[in-house]
Parts: C-alpha cells; sequence; structure tokens
C-alpha cells in the first residue's frame, strides 16, 4: 500500500472561517465585549487584516506573521517590501498594518500638547522617539523655538548618514528665519541603536552653531535618538 506523506507546513486540520466560531472567540467580538486589552497580538493583527489567505482564517495568518516576524515591535520597523513577500500579506494587508503602526506612533507622540514647552532634552525625546525609533536610515530635524522655549514646528531636513553635504547650514536656517524663530535644537536618530556622536556628528553640530551665531540664533541643543536611549550634546557639554 502507498504510504501518505504530508508536507511539512501543511495544516492538520482544516480552520472553520471566523464566522463559524462561537461568537465570543471571534476577534471583533470579542474586542467589542472584553476592549483591546482582552486581546493577544494575533487577535489585533487579524481584526486588521480582515481576512485569511486560502483556507487558513485571519487569526492564523497574523500568528504566522508574528511568527516570522517575532514581535509586534519589530513588524513595525518593517518596510512593505518585506511585509509583502509573506505569503497571505498582499500589497493591501501589508499597507493597512503600516499605516496602523504610522498612526500608533504619531498619537504617541502628539496630543501631548501643541505648544510643548521644551525645559530639557526628555520633553524632546519623550515627543520624538515614537516617530523616529523603528525608522531603519537616519533622519534631520530642526525644531524651531520661540522665546519661551515652545516648539514651534519641527522640519525635516534631509535623509540619509548626517553629513555637512546633506545638512548645510542653510537648510537648518531657512525655516528658522522665515518663522522668526528664537532658538532652534537639533535632531536626529542613531537606527545602530548607539547614541554615541560620531565625528560627523560633531562636525556638523559645530558648523551650524558657528552659523547660528553669525544669524543671531541659537542652538540650544542637538539630540541623538535610538529606540531606547539618547544623546544630548548639551548635557554633555558639547555645544
Amino acid at each position: 500500500m502507498k504510504r501518505q506523506t504530508k508536507k511539512v507546513n501543511e495544516p492538520s486540520t482544516y480552520h472553520l472561517a471566523i464566522s463559524e466560531w462561537p461568537a465570543e472567540e471571534r476577534p471583533r467580538e470579542k474586542f467589542l465585549k472584553s476592549g483591546g486589552e482582552s486581546m493577544s497580538d494575533a487577535e489585533l493583527l487579524a481584526i486588521l487584516l480582515r481576512t485569511g489567505s486560502g483556507k487558513i482564517t485571519a487569526v492564523d495568518l497574523a500568528k504566522g506573521v508574528l511568527k516570522e516576524f517575532g514581535t509586534l515591535e519589530e513588524l513595525a520597523r518593517r518596510p512593505l517590501q518585506d511585509l509583502v513577500r509573506f505569503h497571505g500579506l498582499g500589497s493591501v494587508k501589508a499597507l493597512s498594518l503600516l499605516a496602523a503602526f504610522e498612526v500608533g506612533r504619531r498619537t504617541a507622540s502628539v496630543g501631548r500638547s501643541e505648544k510643548l514647552q521644551i525645559r530639557g532634552p526628555e520633553d524632546v525625546v519623550n515627543r520624538f522617539q515614537p516617530l523616529l525609533r523603528d525608522l531603519k536610515h537616519e533622519t534631520f530635524r530642526v525644531l524651531l523655538l520661540d522665546s519661551a522655549n515652545h516648539l514651534m514646528r519641527d522640519v525635516k531636513v534631509s535623509d540619509g548618514i548626517l553629513n555637512s553635504s546633506l545638512v548645510h547650514p542653510r537648510e537648518v536656517f531657512r525655516p528658522a528665519i522665515l518663522e522668526l524663530a528664537a532658538g532652534i535644537i537639533l535632531l536626529h536618530n542613531h537606527p545602530s541603536g548607539n547614541p554615541e556622536p560620531s565625528a560627523e556628528d560633531r562636525e556638523v553640530t559645530k558648523q551650524i552653531i558657528d552659523a547660528g551665531k553669525i544669524i543671531g540664533i541659537p542652538v540650544h541643543d542637538h539630540i541623538i535618538i535610538t529606540a531606547s536611549s539618547f544623546t544630548s550634546f548639551a548635557e554633555r557639554g558639547l555645544l
């Protein structure tokens, strides 16, 4: 008699459609009844994914995604091209996940106060770390401050490894001059996780500080942010 073999990734049982599950176990109904706190990561992802793929449910697909990428935090860092490579995640599902993670980042970074008063580097880190911590590339921003150190606006100056060709003083001070800023704070991230300033970081900072002295707009700080830490040039005496 011919022996049947099962493929490694072949499911052992047929998964019932979520609509056939007991009502209290369906992710949407569970969320409505008990709130998001009662949900597993996979169940929350399943709500965003809406549908599964082939014979697997949205929950099964979500579990597979988490097994592949590890954690929600790691998943949030992945670009679109990484997500769509996973079988069952088309561009629509992948974009839904990316949009949800971006909403989460923005919610975590704003709402504290549109007129944020910056008293120290922690105020900057609390506001911008959620926005920058998942980026895979360096991005440089200038924070425009009024005379009472309230944040007027932040302006992205460049994306890429920080150097004098990407971050020129004229690009930094143009928005500060146009919006009559009383001072500025420089801000960029280190995706490597190491918050220590590089030689380029120090050189660019010095150039901008020197230009600010000529223009009459002081640089109050340069803050380097990682996913879990930061360095303040002002606190380190590097300005």
